[in-house]
């Protein structure tokens, strides 16, 4: 009955989460982004390194040949439905194009709105890239 009454005034270990939330590491892995160059370019250069290295498969990209010879995507679609957030494709990512966020909180209506296409990918790092760049900068070490 000791432990009751100890423990009834004591102050409680959870927090209340929409309106508190708790730390997140720097490493976290959340909703996945593509990046621009600063010019506005995308980072992309269509090498499917991200798709090869998906265990998940959830990755699609098309590409096509530019006039100048490189190759840009034309289609990068992310299934976040089989998506399982191991940050690979962030890792084989030669030019750090495609990044997972510090958003956790990405919850939707519908199983279509996580289909991911490019748009909405460029759209998520357009948002986030002050954050995303603080975060490779800070993580430039271990990289």
């Amino acid at each position: 009955m000791w432990i009751v009454l100890e423990n009834f005034f004591r102050q409680p270990y959870t927090i209340m989460y929409p309106y508190e939330k708790g730390p997140l590491s720097p490493r976290f892995r959340g909703e996945h982004a593509l990046r621009r160059y600063p010019s506005g370019e995308e980072r992309c250069i269509a090498c499917k390194l991200c798709e090869a290295i998906c265990p998940a498969q959830a990755i699609t990209i098309e590409s096509e040949a530019r006039l100048d010879g490189s190759r840009r995507t034309t289609k990068y679609d992310i299934d976040m439905t089989k998506c399982i957030y191991c940050g690979f494709c962030q890792e084989a990512c030669p030019v750090d194009a495609i990044v997972e966020t510090q958003n956790q909180e990405f919850s939707t209506e519908t199983r279509e709105e996580l289909l991911y296409n490019k748009e909405k990918l460029l759209a998520n790092g357009d948002r986030a890239e002050a954050e995303i760049a603080a975060n490779m900068h800070s993580d430039h070490v271990y990289r």
